[in-house]
């Protein structure tokens, strides 16, 4: 056992066996480092991380690797999620460095503190020009011993590039900052130039930005919300309307049991990174609720289907996120049994085997197919949308709707009897203010009173946790 076997974050408990050294991020991982001239190898993830599974088990599990990391660093692992704020620090480093970002991150700092190299996963073997994790560790073990000045000037580059973000971070709230920045610090953008920067990334073919992996994006989507309402302009709507409508199509939506994966590892949408956060959730359920008001003259998909992906989202969120008192969870894992997305996929022959007649129909709307859309398997998705599909079939819209309903219904009941993805089970101030949000605008889009009971007992809750009176 290590320093997190005292700990209570899922995370650090996770790593609590590693033969590495881990310390949490306390001071004194920082005083013996000082101590004994050792740079610090600080290791960001979060309990339902699939790659930071991945690499706990290629490498932190490794004896030799392990024995390596504990003679030549300070080791630190950090959860991002309880210090978001030592995440954002070398996050920005990490991107300043390789022009990306992501998790597991990997960030060596002097004694001090001060980054000098990061990035994310390492594989246990040179593969895709990345060098091994070993490698690496050999590499900035060697500069350190022998070149530890130039270490040490790339630490004082970095904290000057990101002194300078922060410059401009500050300027955006105070205007008389800005006259003070130098002439090559960009400047802040107005919501014009903002939209037609983004407009630069909009898929026109399956919606959001850019290429794969693909995020939910939904502050953006806000935006582009906001951006209609204020300017009146049709192409920031359209694009907002038509990502939505994408995304609940696709197998980033969990078609049985409701609510976001993270993103998804194609352009299409159909292959999530399985685990499902809350905030995620929050921010989805948040503007689906403002597209839900919209007139519904201008809706894509229909307001049915953006009220029906509201409700199965928050269903969800209090059927398997939701603290006996009223908190919500964090993360629902991507892995279980060690396979990522093994609860989430299906065999046709399984789908076959427990809806019988109904099969046929079920498989035909949401893409299933015998050779399997991933990975030999299927994720479920819809090809198109229900009145596409039922005017196709033949077959009423309510009836259809009815019909796949209760066919969802027996595969939840079949897949809540496999092994469940671990859960997450901190409760964030910051994440559950998010969750309480969405539920009060869905409250306020649909009008439904559970929802507003529900961010009542999640403030009520947060008050007696959180609040300066409440017993420690």
């Amino acid at each position: 056992m290590n320093h997190l076997q005292h700990e209570t974050s899922p995370y650090l408990l996770q790593h609590a066996r590693n033969p590495v050294d881990w310390y949490a991020w306390k001071p004194e991982a920082f005083e013996r480092a000082k101590r004994e001239q050792k740079p610090i190898l600080v290791s960001i993830g979060y309990s339902t991380c699939h790659w930071c599974h991945v690499m706990e088990r290629e490498s932190f599990e490794n004896e030799d690797i392990a024995t390596f990391m504990n003679e030549n660093f300070i080791n630190i692992k950090v959860d991002r999620e309880e210090r978001p704020d030592v995440d954002g620090i070398y996050m920005e480093a990490c991107q300043i460095l390789t022009g990306g970002g992501g998790w597991p991150l990997n960030c060596f700092l002097t004694p001090e503190g001060k980054p000098f190299y990061a990035g994310t996963y390492f594989p246990p073997r040179p593969a895709h020009n990345r060098p091994s994790w070993l490698q690496l560790l050999q590499h900035l073990a060697g500069i350190w011993e022998s070149k530890r000045d130039v270490a040490l000037e790339q630490a004082e580059k970095l904290l000057n590039h990101i002194r300078r973000n922060d410059a401009l971070f500050i300027s955006k709230t105070n205007p008389e900052a800005l006259n003070s920045l130098s002439p090559e610090t960009p400047k802040p953008l107005n919501p014009e130039s903002i939209f037609y920067q983004m407009r630069e990334r909009f898929d026109r073919v399956e919606g959001g930005f850019g290429g794969a992996p693909k995020f939910p994006s939904t502050m953006a989507i806000q935006f582009l919300l906001n951006y209609h309402y204020f300017t009146g302009n049709t192409e920031s709507l359209e694009h907002a309307l038509f990502s939505l409508e994408k995304m609940i199509h696709g197998g980033i939506y969990d078609q049985v049991g409701g609510g976001f994966a993270r993103y998804a590892t194609d352009r299409e949408w159909l292959v999530p990174h399985f685990e499902k956060m809350l905030y995620d959730n929050a921010l989805l359920v948040s503007v689906l609720s403002e597209a839900y008001k919209l007139p519904s003259t201008v809706h894509r998909p229909p307001s049915t289907v953006i009220q029906e992906t509201i409700e199965e989202t928050l269903e969800f969120v209090l059927r398997e996120m939701t603290h006996p008192e009223g908190g919500f969870y964090s993360a629902l894992d991507a892995d279980s049994e060690g396979v990522e997305g093994q609860f989430y996929v299906w065999d046709k022959s399984e789908i076959e085997k427990v809806l019988g007649a109904e099969s046929g129909l079920f498989c035909a709307f949401y893409g299933v197919t015998a050779e399997g859309t991933w990975e030999g398997k299927n994720i479920l998705w819809r090809p198109a949308g229900f009145e596409a599909f039922a005017e196709a079939n033949n077959l009423p819209v309510a009836e259809l709707k009815q019909r796949l309903k209760v066919c969802r219904e027996k595969l939840y009941a079949v897949r809540s009897g496999r092994v469940w993805p671990g859960l997450d089970d901190k409760v964030l101030l910051d994440w559950n203010a998010l969750m309480t949000s969405a539920f009060v605008a869905a409250y306020t889009a649909l009008g439904h009173e559970q929802y507003r009971a529900a961010a009542i007992r999640n403030i009520d809750f947060l008050l007696a946790r959180f609040s300066s009176q409440a017993p420690q």
